[in-house]
């Protein structure tokens, strides 16, 4: 099993807060979010929402003070987020798949989760390293991203982001232009 992949699971629900909605509102949505491994989903109830919406702010903070360049920070935050929510692991045979494991298969639904989301993080920052999480720089964009670029220069959460960011940069530099031109007398 690839423990790593579990660190999934931190992209999906820290990046369920964006500035202009909130995609993680109401059962529904939570339930929707669960999906993405169903051996972690279940009966859901306002509690678990309200404690999956504390994990996410929990996880969103380990990538913020990694992004300030703040390791120790990121990884106590981690540390406690492991140490909250302890991992057990279990033999699981499922959709005629071979023997395979899966992490925390008791517990609340935000504990399995929170058990998963914290073990992979834990795996992939020992991996690859705490530079590797990121926060997207477009405006108006907050989500995090693993950086899995081989030089470690990526900057966005997307190609869209990406894409918006260097067309404004561009309309900027044009505007920049088209006023010094004018402040110049057009010459």
């Amino acid at each position: 099993m690839d423990l790593a992949s579990y660190a999934d699971l931190v992209i999906e629900l820290v990046n369920t807060s964006e500035p202009a909605e909130d995609s993680l509102r109401d059962l529904d949505s939570l339930q929707r979010l669960l999906q993405i491994r169903p051996h972690l989903g279940g009966r859901v109830t306002r509690r678990d929402l309200d404690a999956m919406r504390e994990l996410r702010a929990e996880l969103r903070a380990i990538f913020v003070a990694a992004t300030r360049g703040d390791a120790e920070e990121a990884v106590e935050r981690l540390n406690s987020l492991l140490i909250q929510h302890p991992v057990h692991p279990q033999l699981s045979g499922h959709d005629g798949q071979c023997w395979h494991l899966h992490l925390t298969e008791s517990g609340s639904v935000p504990d399995r989760y929170a058990a998963g989301a914290a073990m992979g993080l834990a795996v992939k920052i020992s991996d690859q390293g705490i530079d590797r999480l990121g926060i997207c720089r477009a405006d108006g964009c907050s989500n995090v991203f693993f950086d899995t670029t081989t030089n470690r220069s990526r900057r966005y959460c997307s190609d869209r982001c990406a894409s918006r960011s260097n067309v404004a940069a561009y309309r900027a530099r044009i505007r920049e232009n088209a006023d010094t031109d004018i402040r110049d007398g057009g010459q």
